[in-house]
């Protein structure tokens, strides 16, 4: 019964936790890092091929981004979530799949005109991530599932993105029990469309985020609609664009719920007719998928409008744009408009098209509507960057670079500390991972000392024994310098290594099997030995 914490230890992505039980490997979450990493992640504990099941929080690739590589090194398991979150990862890992072979091709023809280097290959393929959808089991909120013989678990909506979840988790091993729940990203409170963080009675242990467990949003709520509509007004006024760099899922369908009101309203005067641009194919697939998950996710307020015949996520002057032709001939229309496009950090994607077509424009305006991790360009430029190169050209900004305050689907301090206090009783233990470095350490203390909760914040490769309540393993933190481009497994030795590994977890499976077929296989795999041993 050992609980190893592998991403998101004093980091805010790549989020993994490996937990070890009833001869039964776990992992919760298996998500990509993005933006600067402080620290060097531990490598999982088993073999990819001998993980036996995934649990997986949300959709949001910092949590899910990494399966496709899991299953490309062997990883052959079930993926449990959420029906909605089993919906969106339907959409979100073949994007990332996407992303990553047309960024090492990229990559590729730069190294082949440069001769500097082999070409790069992709992290993983297409053909990986539908082999990961293969496996998905998709689950019911608030529904108790047996795992396997002594493991349960239930989902149970945490608020902060369509099918979002904690999960907890019941270990019955050698007649001891124990139950550990993961938070995952715990919602804000009163977010457009969503439901608000459901509390959970108990537990012995607790991993939870803390990602802004050092801020807290404003006392109350902010105006969305006003505080967009001046924005809307003043940019159109001046003949600028509103350019928005939104997270595909999420966020766009937020800021579509507030501009339906926006348009139905007539708000902007002057400019009541003003096109908007949903200028991202994930965005309007996972548009779709919200409008499909309406009666199991949606809050009151929502669900008020949806009871009247209003679809919440349409209004007239939508476009919705799926080729690269739609999206280029965007900027060659002079009418200011509103541009949401992902993704939401500028990192990839068709969002960097557009900053270099408005950046360097002083009627224009960059808005930005969510997180932006330290190392993106998206923090960069919030943080007063006065030029940026895109696509090797260095664009000047003269645009209005402004942020729609409070829009958050992630709780503060005050909500944090709401969700961990809803416990009937203090767990044995609660663990702080999935915040900034600094964060962790003040949210723990905080914990600590103004809440009287035994809690721990552990870095990358810590071990904790859950049947002794003692951490076996404490790991230092092991800084990195300079980010480690990882062997991509679409290598072909790295393939055949990963099927070796799934061959020997095979072979583990088979133990007690009768021996004729045990024989028998043997036999298969020495043939197979012969023919390619050198």
């Amino acid at each position: 019964m050992k609980l190893t914490f592998i991403g998101a230890a004093h980091e805010v992505t790549g989020s993994c936790h490996c937990l070890e039980a009833c001869g039964k490997t776990i992992l919760v979450d298996y998500g990509m890092e993005q933006g600067i990493n402080v620290f060097e992640n531990a490598e999982l504990p088993v073999s990819p091929a001998a993980v036996d099941y995934v649990l997986l929080t949300h959709a949001h690739v910092d949590h899910s981004g990494m399966l496709p590589l899991l299953y490309a090194r062997g990883f052959r398991g079930q993926i449990l979530m959420t029906d909605a979150t089993a919906d969106l990862c339907s959409i979100m890992l073949r994007d990332c799949a996407h992303i990553q072979m047309q960024e090492a091709e990229w990559k590729s023809r730069k190294a082949k005109r440069s001769a500097t280097s082999d070409p790069i290959e992709p992290l993983y393929t297409m053909e990986d991530a539908d082999g990961t959808l293969k496996h998905i089991v998709p689950c019911h909120y608030d529904s108790v599932v047996e795992l396997c013989e002594g493991i349960k678990v239930r989902f149970t909506d945490i608020g902060h993105l369509l099918g979002s979840s904690s999960i907890e988790v019941w270990i019955n091993e050698s007649g001891l029990e124990k139950k550990i729940v993961f938070s995952g990203d715990i919602g804000n409170l009163n977010q457009p469309l969503i439901k608000d963080p459901k509390k959970t009675e108990e537990a012995d242990y607790v991993v939870m985020e803390s990602t802004y467990g050092d801020r807290l949003h404003s006392a109350t709520r902010p105006d969305y609609i006003a505080e967009l509509t001046a924005i809307l007004k003043e940019t159109f006024d001046k003949g600028g664009n509103v350019v928005i760099p939104s997270f595909a899922v999420g966020r766009t369908q937020e800021l579509l719920y507030f501009l339906r009101q926006i348009k139905n309203d007539r708000l902007v005067e002057g400019h009541e007719d003003f096109p908007v641009y949903v200028d991202s194919p994930l965005a309007v697939e996972a548009t779709g998928i919200f409008q499909k998950n309406i009666y199991t996710c949606f809050d009151e307020e929502a669900m008020a409008l949806v009871k009247q015949g209003i679809n919440i996520l349409s209004f007239p002057g939508l476009h919705l744009t799926i080729t690269s032709d739609e999206s280029k001939a965007i900027n060659f229309d002079e009418e200011p408009k509103v541009i949401i496009s992902a993704s939401g950090m500028c990192e990839a994607g068709r969002i960097r098209h557009h900053l270099k077509h408005n950046l360097w424009r002083e009627e224009s305006t960059i808005l930005f509507v969510g997180y932006q991790a330290v190392g993106t360009l998206g923090r960069a430029i919030v943080d007063g960057i006065d030029e940026v190169k895109l696509f090797g050209e260095p664009i000047k900004i003269r645009a209005s670079i402004r942020q729609l305050v409070g829009l958050s689907g992630h709780a503060d301090k005050n909500g944090l500390l709401d969700w961990i206090n809803g416990f009937e009783k203090k767990p044995d233990r609660v663990f702080v991972v999935h915040g900034e470095d600094s964060v962790c350490e003040s949210f723990k203390e905080c914990l600590i000392h103004e809440h009287g909760i035994n809690a721990y914040a552990p870095y990358s490769g810590t071990r904790f024994n859950l049947a002794n309540n003692e951490l076996e393993y404490i790991a230092s933190p092991v800084r990195q310098e300079k980010k480690k481009p990882g062997k991509a497994v679409s290598d072909v030795f790295a393939r055949l290594l990963a099927a070796g590994q799934r061959l020997l977890v095979v072979i583990q499976h088979n133990e007690g099997g009768a021996n004729k077929d045990l024989a028998k296989f043997a036999d298969q795999i020495n043939s197979l030995c012969d023919k390619w041993d050198r």
